[in-house]
């Protein structure tokens, strides 16, 4: 096969290349070529061959042209840099108590600000396609009390953690007492 299953994440670089067998496939068509014979030469499958003729049929070399990108944004540019202000600003200043952008959040906040709704997924690759990036803390919570943690895990985390069987030799089977 020519190209991967799935063809989801193209370039438009890979996305006109693609379309340019297409178009070889269409030249083929007005030959009248034999789907398998297309289909080998172009290293694609019959099914792809098959697609492309009735598409052909209906619109022409048209029809079998690139539709674009699939994953297009909702927002224009000015929205996107509009965003990228109020990330800026912080989660605080949009309502939330603590200082963590989150996938719900950015979501929630594009709801709120164009009226458009995403899926969290689609949040993501809206962010990952205008470079932002994933990020994690690099140090401690300032208000972390060190000495109350070390309390903690001497004194209640004993309590709380659940009990475990001690590791005994014994029977595979732990509903019956040891063989003898």
């Amino acid at each position: 096969m020519r190209y991967a299953q799935g063809g989801g994440g193209c370039t438009d670089a890979e996305r006109s290349t693609r379309e340019l067998v297409r178009l070889d496939a269409v030249a083929r068509f007005e030959a009248e070529q034999t789907t398998r014979a297309i289909a080998t030469t172009l290293r694609v499958s019959e099914r792809s061959v098959e697609r492309w003729r009735r598409q052909w049929r209906e619109g022409g070399a048209v029809g079998v042209a690139s539709k674009g990108s699939p994953g297009r944004s909702w927002l224009s540019d000015e929205q996107i840099a509009k965003l990228a202000r109020e990330l800026e600003r912080g989660p605080f200043a949009h309502g939330w108590a603590d200082q963590r952008w989150t996938l719900a959040r950015v979501k929630t906040l594009i709801g709120r600000m164009f009226h458009v709704s995403y899926t969290v997924e689609g949040t993501w690759r809206l962010l990952k396609r205008h470079g932002w990036s994933w990020q994690q803390p690099t140090r401690r919570a300032i208000e972390r009390d060190n000495d109350a943690v070390d309390l903690w895990k001497k004194e209640v985390w004993p309590r709380v953690r659940p009990w475990r069987r001690p590791a005994t030799h014994g029977s595979s089977s732990r509903t019956r007492p040891v063989s003898r």
